[in-house]
Order: structure tokens, then sequence, then C-alpha cells
């Protein structure tokens, strides 16, 4: 397992019955999560001093339950980056710190590259890893079909001191705009993708990873340039394991491209018990 262990203003202090405990900066959250099957002893005081924690509902969804005083929003760092965030439906903040991994190992094949990197972000939400990209020197699109993530990347970008450096911002459906990509000529270096297990598009359009996930990666290797860098796909689909990924990744791409193929879960440190807990998984393609 791959773990995201660079982290400073982020922590998962323990988990325990279903649910995290977890610092972002000041902020303390409990949030639920299915993996976590155990029942062990919750002896970290913070469990009875957290500002919020977030309820599952039987019907779908949940919401926030405010404990203590807690700012609408607030911001964080992983190193010169710098991201807002805010209690989400569905449990979310505006960021996945497992990521941080993925950035750690896209910024350092791009600054080792020695040459100019275009990179392209599909489902790229608030922009961890195009915000890592770029500010290891990769021109990046950003694509995602949510004006508001859109939006709020643009933010981060712009509080990490980057918003003058070579991006991108569209709202589009990522299907679509790879398709209009291929029409046009364009090709990329590094291509990553994040794709979410249901969504809709601007549009209306349905996705299914299921039944879209390979079609897509289909397109997108006929997007790759002649010295392709990496190939990124993460997943936190139920079920999907990261051989799967890595087998739909390394059947498609082109005959003789060389490098390394890659598939692994990614995970966070637990402060607590010094376990690891599985957090999604990735499969990659790296230039030799």
């Amino acid at each position: 397992m791959r773990t995201a262990d660079n982290w400073k203003d982020y922590e998962l202090l323990d988990c325990s019955r279903g649910e995290r405990l977890e610092r972002w900066g000041e902020i303390i959250l409990i949030r639920p999560d299915p993996q976590v099957l155990w029942d062990t002893p919750r002896r970290d005081p913070r469990w009875k001093q957290a500002h919020a924690r977030y309820h599952r509902s039987n019907t779908g969804g949940g919401q926030w339950e405010r404990l203590r005083p807690i700012p609408d929003a607030w911001q964080i760092s992983y190193g010169e980056l710098k991201f807002a965030l805010k209690p989400m439906g569905f449990k979310h903040t505006g960021l996945f710190p497992e990521q941080a991994v993925n950035w750690d190992t896209m910024a350092s094949l791009i600054k080792g590259a020695d040459r100019p990197i275009k990179v392209l972000n599909l489902f790229g939400y608030t922009g961890g890893a195009t915000l890592a990209c770029v500010a290891a020197g990769a021109h990046v699109t950003h694509v995602d079909a949510s004006k508001g993530m859109v939006a709020w990347g643009k933010e981060n970008a712009v509080s990490s001191g980057l918003a003058d450096r070579p991006m991108r911002w569209l709202v589009d459906d990522c299907g679509k705009f790879v398709q209009r990509e291929l029409r046009r000529g364009n090709t990329y270096d590094g291509i990553l993708m994040d794709p979410p297990s249901y969504g809709r598009g601007p549009g209306g359009e349905v996705w299914k990873l299921e039944e879209q996930i390979y079609p897509l990666v289909q397109e997108c290797v006929k997007l790759l340039s002649d010295k392709p860098l990496f190939f990124l796909i993460n997943s936190y689909t139920t079920g999907l394991s990261p051989s799967v990924m890595q087998y739909v990744l390394g059947s498609l791409l082109p005959k003789g491209i060389g490098g390394t193929l890659s598939a692994d879960e990614i995970g966070l440190p637990v402060t607590a018990s010094r376990m690891v807990l599985p957090c999604g998984a990735t499969a990659m393609f790296t230039a030799r």
C-alpha cells in the first residue's frame, strides 16, 4: 500500500466502530467510513472534543451535527499548496488527503522530465492534483462537470499563489471533452482521472463507472503524446480492485510504449494504532 504520510495539517487520529477521527488543521471532525469494521477502544480524548460529526441517514445521504463552534470554511496547507475546506453533503470536506501520495508521485515525474509537460486532469474536483502538477512545472488542463468544484479549485490556486501559472479550468463533461480534444489533435504527456462511481455531467449526462471507464480510457490513450510521462487512474468504487484497473490500462496502452505499470491501494496512517487505513485504489503507467 502507498501511504500519504507527508501531511502536517491533516492527521487521521483514530478510527473505530465505523468512524474516523480526523484533524484538519485545528478542526476535529468525526466522519463515517464503511471500511472501519473493528471495535477498538477510543482512548483519544478528542473523540469527545470534536467540532462536528457526520451522521448517515438510513434513506441515503446524511447531515452534519455541529458539536462546537466551527467556521463555515477554513484552510489547510500541503507544502506550498493551500486548500479551502468546509463541511459538505455526503460527509466530504472538499479534499481527499490520501491523494497526496499521488500528487507527490506526479510532481516528482514532472520535475524529473527536464522538458515542458502538458497534463490533463479529468474529474479534477477542487484541484489538488492540478495544483500539485502546476507547482511542479506542468501546464494543466483541469476538467470537471461541476461549476462549483471548478470555482473552488480556482480559489485554491489563488490561495496557493499559483493563479498566474499555465492552466485551464473547464466545466465540461469529461467524455465529450476528450472527443473534442481528439478532433482538435491535441495531446498530453500526462493524463490522470479520478472518476466517480456514479455521476451526472453538466447537461444531465449519466456516468456509471463500470460501464464507461473502459471506453473512456480507450479514447484517452489516443491523447497521449509521443513521449508520455504518466497515465493514472484512481477509484473509490467498491469491488473495483487495483488489478482490474491495471489490466484495463495495460490492455489499452499502445504496444511497445515501454515504461512501468503498477497498481496498489492508497491509504492514510492512523496515529492511534500505527496501521494504515485503505482509502482507494490507483493504477499507473510511468515512463522509464
